[in-house]
């Protein structure tokens, strides 16, 4: 069994026929997918989607893209909208400095308190880098001397400094379709060098479909042609990929149920 760690179910690509995303994934051997959270403002519609089926649980928090639509979210409110059995993360939250859509206070300040929930919860931190190496490893650093919280860097396509100082803080890291593309050898460089005990794979669907539906919309049963590639770069079977990766989604979303 495979486990799509991160998705989005909620978007309006999937609306006319989100049972039968949901089906087609069950049907392709994944068991289980998370759907993430990219405004606390909806939550009442990702939550929704995570109660309609039960092979979906979802997450809470603010997108670095809306950091400055939600300034006012506070560690308490993530703490509270947590509480819900089917809410088995935080964010996903962080930086995004290729398109700087939210000022970079604004992002680091949302980070921030989305990190302090997760700390609080236990719950870990789905984080957002892109193009903010330095500062978010800066930032995990700062805040793991604090206290130590669990997290996920997503959708991983930073450089192998940042990946050395997550796993050196105990954070894992999730690949999507974008190791599959043919320009993606230093990626899947990285992912050679990344312990067994801390890999998940995602789709980040409806974006980023891997090879070969690359140009279509993704989605969460595609998510077994990323373990195939990862599988193969680490020169294991892909069904010891599954078995690593459902094993490490268990152990870090403690609170699914799959």
């Amino acid at each position: 069994m495979l486990v799509d760690s991160h998705c989005h179910l909620d978007f309006p690509e999937f609306a006319p026929e989100l049972p039968d995303v949901v089906a087609r994934a069950k049907a392709a051997g994944v068991g289980h997918l998370v759907t993430i959270s990219t405004r606390v403002a909806r939550f009442d519609a990702i939550r929704a989607i995570a109660e309609r089926f039960d092979e979906v649980s979802c997450s809470v928090g603010t997108h670095p893209h809306y950091a400055a639509e939600e300034p006012d979210v506070t560690t308490a409110d993530l703490v509270a909208l947590a509480a819900h059995p089917k809410v088995v993360a935080i964010g996903e939250v962080g930086l995004d400095y290729f398109y700087d859509t939210a000022p970079r206070e604004a992002q680091a300040h949302g980070f921030r308190t989305h990190i302090a929930a997760a700390r609080e919860t236990g719950l870990p931190l789905v984080i957002h880098a892109r193009d903010a190496d330095e500062d978010t490893a800066a930032i995990l650093e700062e805040e793991s001397a604090k206290g130590a919280f669990p997290f996920l860097l997503h959708c991983f396509t930073a450089g192998p400094e940042l990946a050395r100082r997550a796993l050196a803080l105990g954070g894992y890291i999730s690949f999507s379709g974008v190791l599959t593309f043919k320009k993606s050898e230093a990626l899947r460089a990285i992912a050679v060098t990344v312990p067994e005990d801390r890999l998940l794979v995602e789709t980040d669907s409806p974006y980023l479909a891997p090879v070969p539906h690359r140009g279509q919309r993704n989605e969460p049963s595609y998510v077994r042609e990323t373990a195939k590639v990862l599988a193969a770069a680490r020169g294991v079977s892909p069904e010891q990929m599954a078995e690593a990766t459902t094993a490490n989604f268990t152990r870090l979303f403690s609170k699914a149920r799959i």
